[in-house]
């Protein structure tokens, strides 16, 4: 098995791992009494996500590894790991907002929305570990155009209905 199909194995089990663990998380909080935000534009990120995996093993999965951007991405996926522990049982792919006091700890002391920060740099870097520049560019654009003009806004708006 070659250095690529290894990594983009990885990618995929993680992000269908993390599915499994934001539908669980959704559920619990739906149970919780919190309330889903924005419904509407989720199948749209469902659909970038995928058709970025889907480019990435097309065009990606006998490509030479580049060692940089694999360092960068293992950044990246210790910063993922360190929004998920903050968030813990909050963490989700929908906007879900419970009434109780937002995180402010850990990353969101740094950044407004670190998760996003993470999904935003590893769009642009997991592709360039596999030699994608254009893979890179084209869905960092989708990705900034989905998440700046509907998600963020749509999830500011959910979180400031939490405040008096």
């Amino acid at each position: 098995m070659t250095g690529a199909i290894l990594f983009l194995t990885f990618v995929i089990v993680q992000r269908l791992g993390e599915l499994v663990l934001a539908k669980r998380n959704t559920a619990r909080l739906l149970a919780r009494g919190a309330v889903e935000h924005a419904p509407g534009h989720y199948p749209a990120i469902v659909a970038l996500h995928t058709a970025w995996i889907g480019a990435l093993v097309i065009w990606g999965w006998d490509q030479p590894l580049h060692l940089g951007w694999l360092a960068l991405f293992a950044v990246l996926q210790g910063l993922r790991i360190w929004v998920l522990a903050t968030l813990g049982p909050r963490w989700t792919t929908r906007i879900i907002v419970i009434d109780e006091p937002l995180v402010l700890g850990g990353p969101f002391r740094v950044l407004p929305h670190p998760n996003y920060a993470v999904v935003i740099a590893e769009i642009a870097v997991t592709p360039l570990v596999l030699g994608l520049p254009w893979i890179a560019v084209i869905f960092s654009v989708l990705n900034a155009a989905l998440l700046f003009g509907i998600r963020i806004p749509a999830e500011n708006r959910a979180l400031a209905s939490l405040r008096p």
